[in-house]
């Protein structure tokens, strides 16, 4: 039988995202940031293909990706509120991971396993900066899954950012929030 860990459970039963809103300066430097990108490089890849990557933007960067996410949005017609949604999701954080969902061909490992392994590295890399004291959160939006913002950040046909995810340091606590009732979404299948 594998050692418990029971302060890694504690941690995992207690965890709580931090609104992206409410980080501000710092974030971890490179040397912080490496840790944190390694623990999630070790998430779940079926057939080792690594179908992720990371892009990591801070600095004139996440303003750059501000002012091309709200030109995008007005090309697309959104309303105005909408315009400035998708710019403040790049400017509220100090530091932005973007998660890149990088499918490779293969006749063994489904698209879809490859799309699920990059959603796993969000979460890992959300956990890691937890665990480590930063604040943390996992955003998406429209604008990771358009292609045109998609091809303006890098990256190539029929990848998009798994997840952009916000990291500093933790400026409010956010108070508790609902969580689901187990016995309303779990089967017991016995037979």
């Amino acid at each position: 039988m594998p050692e418990a860990r029971p302060e890694v459970l504690d941690f995992l039963l207690t965890r709580r995202s931090r609104p992206a809103k409410t980080l501000v300066a710092p974030a971890p430097d490179r040397a912080a940031l490496m840790p944190l990108l390694t623990a999630a490089a070790r998430s779940p890849d079926h057939g080792m293909l690594v179908p992720w990557r990371f892009k990591v933007f801070s600095g004139a960067a996440l303003a750059r990706l501000a002012e091309q996410a709200a030109a995008r949005a007005e090309a697309l017609g959104k309303p105005a509120s909408d315009v400035e949604k998708v710019r403040n999701t790049f400017t509220v954080a100090p530091l932005i991971v973007g998660v890149v969902s990088a499918p490779k061909p293969s006749p063994k490992i489904p698209e879809v396993e490859q799309r699920l392994s990059a959603g796993a590295v969000c979460l890992a890399l959300v956990n890691a900066a937890l665990a480590s004291g930063w604040g943390a959160s996992w955003i998406t939006g429209w604008a990771a899954f358009d292609a045109e913002f998609c091809a303006a950040q890098g990256l190539g046909e029929g990848e998009y950012f798994a997840g952009f995810i916000h990291i500093g340091t933790e400026g409010v606590a956010p108070a508790e929030r609902d969580r689901p009732v187990l016995e309303a979404i779990t089967d017991w299948v016995d037979a």
